[in-house]
């Protein structure tokens, strides 16, 4: 009977998850990060149809070697040549065991893992978000590092506090930290210099909310015809990104307490940082209709945008596009919040695996968070591992110094089993107060009203 109710409660949490995969959820998960380097030999190597980017829709039909690790990858894009050639140069190492990539299509890839867990089928290694890690645990699709961390040298001090507590359940850590990408701002500094705004190593500096609007003042002054202040669609997540961050640096608590019983959203602060997000339509510093904001900064027609820090490379490669990358603007009392998700290592309950293999899993992760911190850099991502950050390699590269503090100011998302289900209440109420059929008071009283439901549920 306890199998049978445990196979039913994986099975309702695998639905979930495909309705899940599909939200905006994981916008960050397979995003392009740039000029990656050409797809590594010692990747997937399988005789089955591959996509035109290099990901399969059947993974557990790739033909795999049996004597390596096989491990799942969302990182589709530039970001998947980045891994490949992690694990190109980790295969060199002459490891006790090496390891095999199957990269799979990322708004595919949960319901494709916890099937195949499910299935006992599942790859030796794989990845998650933060945000997803909770569900993974729960439903004890993932195992404990520990032990096997210790073995591979992993030093929990070499990351944040954050990072460490949003991978550790029950005083037991499930996952080995690969980064931090968060939301941060783009400035075009041909338009801001030709506006007269001072900046600062290109860079602007305020130190709150009116100055802030100053220089979006001045820019709009001096705008062509279809440029805009800042390029930012009135739906989905950038918007909800920019009032977490609000959110969270006018002193916002967090959505519900660390026992997830009790919704603790603040809801004046929430309806503060609605309509504080709102101003920048209804004053007219975004133009209306905007889809891809990202597209929009990167023809030279915006001013300011946020974005992901996955965007880094590709503005980079963009001709013509001078501009700096900073973090969020702090525009509300000392705290530096901005949105952030991350990418982690996860070992999948694996019932064939023998503690070799498992050590030898951990062992190359522990080496791709070091080792393999700098090549992965240059995905635009910011590694986790602090000592990365600090290193010459990491330093050397454009814009990364510039924003990478935001690894430590981010505000991860709650580390909670429902986290998709308030992420989708919260964007779809949001999205009303952008479009303007929700005054800000309602859709925070919507919100908390789903929260509550999930949690009770």
């Amino acid at each position: 009977m306890e199998e049978a109710m445990k196979s039913a409660k994986t099975m309702t949490i695998l639905l979930l998850g495909l309705i899940l995969a599909a939200s905006p959820l994981f916008a960050a998960g397979g995003q392009q990060g740039g000029a990656a380097p050409a797809p590594a030999s010692g990747g997937s190597t399988a005789a089955v149809s591959v996509n035109e980017d290099g990901t399969v829709n059947n993974p557990e039909d790739v033909k795999v070697d049996p004597n390596k690790l096989v491990f799942w990858s969302l990182f589709s894009g530039g970001d998947g040549a980045w891994m490949d050639k992690i694990i190109a140069d980790y295969n060199q190492t002459g490891p006790s065991k090496q390891v095999q990539s199957v990269m799979l299509v990322w708004a595919d890839y949960y319901i494709k893992f916890g099937t195949a867990v499910a299935a006992r089928k599942g790859p030796d290694i794989g990845v998650s978000h933060v945000s997803r890690l909770p569900e993974l645990v729960e439903q004890g699709m993932v195992v404990p590092v520990d032990a096997y961390a210790q073995k591979a040298g992993v030093n929990w001090n070499d990351f944040a506090p954050a990072m460490v507590e949003g991978v550790t359940f029950n005083g037991k850590k499930y996952a080995i930290p690969l980064d931090t990408h968060a939301e941060i701002m783009y400035v075009n500094t041909d338009i801001l210099t030709a506006a007269g705004v001072a900046l600062t190593n290109g860079q602007i500096r305020v130190n709150n909310a009116a100055e802030f609007k100053a220089v979006l003042d001045k820019v709009k002054s001096t705008l062509k015809a279809g440029q805009t202040v800042i390029s930012l669609p009135q739906s989905g997540d950038e918007p909800y990104r920019i009032w977490w961050a609000t959110y969270f640096q006018m002193g916002g608590t967090p959505l519900v307490n660390a026992a997830g019983t009790q919704v603790t959203l603040n809801r004046d602060i929430a309806i503060r940082a609605a309509e504080y997000v709102k101003s920048f339509f209804t004053d007219g510093y975004v133009l209306p209709g905007i889809s891809d904001g990202g597209q929009m900064f990167q023809n030279g027609l915006s001013a300011i945008t946020w974005n992901g820090t996955w965007m880094t490379g590709v503005f980079s490669e963009t001709s013509g596009l001078h501009f700096a990358a900073q973090p969020y603007p702090r525009v509300f009392g000392t705290n530096d919040a901005c949105w952030a998700d991350a990418h982690v290592f996860v070992i999948p309950t694996k019932q064939a695996r023998n503690e070799a293999n498992t050590q030898a899993a951990v062992d190359f992760t522990a080496w791709a968070v070091t080792k393999g911190g700098p090549t992965w850099a240059g995905s635009g991502q910011i590694p986790s591992n602090i000592p990365v950050q600090s290193s010459p390699a990491f330093t050397a590269l454009p814009y990364r110094a510039d924003y990478a503090r935001a690894a430590t100011t981010a505000v991860l998302p709650s580390k909670n089993v429902h986290f998709g289900a308030f992420k989708d209440s919260m964007i779809t109420n949001l999205d009303l107060v952008w479009g303007g059929q929700a005054t800000p008071a309602v859709a925070i009283q919507n919100i908390t009203d789903a929260i509550t439901q999930a949690i009770r549920n």
